[in-house]
């Protein structure tokens, strides 16, 4: 299957354009999760990732219902949350420990989201094509993200980081605050 190669400038200028008045994480998750679904031809689902409890928890995205909760790294989100790197996976059924959330994707690429030197979440793409995604789609796709991140406001506490056990045990949450453990 051929296609044309993506206009990564004139994505990034929509983006830019897209988030121009607006700074709110959870509705520029939205829009962005929505704008990459419709945009970026052979997707199949396009969302975001964020650390809750040591997990990752599912946030905005476009395409099937998804897996809520991924166990702390594991799968390409995982992988790519734990290194802070972008993970280009060209056949998911030869990714070990790889998680299907939907049986038709042939692959993914999971990319972190470095807000003040850590990770903040991630940002994953999977498609129905296997080896869907170029060294050009990479770069491409860590520029929109890039821009993402710097038009978006972040919480002080991002990035989150899980709590040590013992601070669990405790019943202190992610934010340092009392909470049911």
């Amino acid at each position: 299957m051929r296609m044309t190669g993506t206009d990564y400038d004139l994505l990034e200028q929509q983006v830019a354009s897209l988030f121009e008045s607006e700074r709110d994480l959870i509705a520029n998750a939205a829009n962005f999760s929505a704008f990459v679904f419709h945009e970026l031809p052979l997707v199949n689902w396009a969302g975001f990732y964020f650390p809750d409890r040591g997990d990752l928890l599912l946030g905005p995205f476009g395409g099937k219902p998804a897996c809520v909760r991924l166990a702390a790294g594991q799968g390409v989100c995982g992988a790519a949350f734990t290194s802070g790197t972008t993970v280009v996976v060209d056949d998911v059924n030869a990714f070990a420990g790889h998680i299907a959330c939907d049986a038709a994707s042939r692959s993914e690429i999971v990319l972190p989201l470095l807000v003040r030197g850590g990770v903040a979440g991630v940002f994953d793409i999977d498609s129905p094509v296997a080896s869907r995604f170029t060294p050009r789609d990479r770069a491409g796709l860590e520029r929109l993200v890039t821009r993402f991140v710097a038009l978006t406001w972040f919480p002080d506490a991002y990035p989150w980081r899980p709590p040590a056990e013992p601070e669990l045990a405790r019943g202190v949450d992610v934010a340092g605050k009392p909470g049911v453990p």
